[in-house]
């Protein structure tokens, strides 16, 4: 029996565009009879999966939840688990760790998928790798939902995981105020949803910079990206200083660069719109990206912005093996670019 259309969860203040096919984001949650929970971001897999259950104990509070571990898994024990129960409940079962599932478990979910349960939702939790690879093309190819949990890396990725945070728990904060989150937080998205969900408990109102830097202000960490906002406010001593902190307690140069190099080019990416012709969301960028650089950019001419990049081109070069000191090079780079801003 091919699975039944799927029932799809809205989060407050709309939903996104999903992508196209049967996957979609974490975060939109569908009820199938087979939902496939997949990526290598174990916060949001946790995530997708409750949002299943809620979606289905929204449609039936009574449903029971069952778990299923691939690592121990026994020929037969899908079948069993999800069986109409002796009163008719509902069942969610959840085949957790299936990217460490053995060959019992991948045979009864290929047999399973061929002929679900309609009122029952297997939920398949694959972290990542090629493990189980015949069993996911299959449910993918039956048409199951697929809701994606690939990693949150980039500081706008995880900004906006702040505010659809905030937005589910039907609150606001400041731009700044997510900033600034990001920055003492944002190395661990784990750590950074539980502060999230304490500042939501703790406060009321929208949330502000000063608010976060209360809680969390001694917890922002040295990395690049604190370099980078150094070097472009021309702060050459603080920049160096952090640098010199950042490789101290193990920072590599090379993702250093990389970071100056992303700082640069979001300050050229501004240019380019106040030149006309094109727009933020083209660019790619957040409004408080957009913000920030404007506010820098006042204090930036063409050709020192042209100088800085220059500087960081040949620090990319230096650190992946084209100089003898990777250390000296990013350093150079970071002093560079601070004497680049005009005074």
């Amino acid at each position: 029996m091919p699975p039944a259309a799927p029932t799809t969860g809205r989060r407050s203040g709309g939903a996104r565009k999903a992508p196209a096919g049967n996957v979609r984001s974490w975060d939109e949650p569908a009820l199938a009879p087979v939902v496939l929970v997949r990526g290598p971001e174990d916060l949001l897999r946790e995530r997708a999966v409750e949002g299943v259950l809620r979606l289905a104990r929204e449609r039936d509070p009574e449903t029971e939840k069952v778990e299923l571990e691939g690592a121990t898994y026994g020929a037969g024990m899908l079948q069993v688990a999800a069986s109409p129960s002796l009163f008719g409940e509902a069942k969610l079962v959840v085949v957790a760790g299936a990217e460490a599932g053995t060959d019992e478990l991948y045979a009864d979910l290929l047999d399973y998928v061929g002929a679900p349960d309609p009122e029952t939702t297997v939920v398949v939790v694959h972290a990542s790798g090629q493990r189980g690879k015949k069993m996911l093309d299959t449910v993918v190819g039956s048409g199951a939902p697929v809701l994606q949990c690939d990693p949150i890396a980039r500081d706008a990725e995880k900004a906006d995981f702040v505010v659809r945070e905030l937005r589910a728990a039907r609150r606001r904060a400041e731009p700044e105020a997510v900033r600034a989150l990001v920055d003492a937080l944002g190395a661990d998205l784990r750590e950074l949803a539980a502060a999230v969900a304490q500042l939501v408990s703790d406060t009321t109102g929208i949330i502000t910079a000063p608010l976060v830097d209360r809680y969390y202000g001694g917890r922002v960490e040295a990395t690049g990206f604190k370099v980078a906002d150094a070097a472009v406010a021309g702060d050459a001593g603080t920049a160096v200083a952090l640098l010199r902190h950042a490789l101290a307690t193990g920072a590599d140069p090379v993702p250093l660069v990389a970071a100056l190099a992303m700082r640069l080019r979001t300050l050229a990416k501004v240019a380019a719109i106040r030149g006309g012709g094109v727009t933020a969301r083209e660019l790619g960028l957040q409004d408080w990206q957009v913000r920030n650089a404007q506010r820098d950019l006042q204090r930036w001419t063409p050709e020192g912005l042209a100088a800085a990049i220059t500087a960081v081109a040949q620090a990319d070069a230096d650190v992946k093996g084209a100089g003898r000191d990777p250390v000296f090079a990013v350093e150079r780079a970071v002093l560079t670019i601070a004497r680049a801003r005009r005074r």
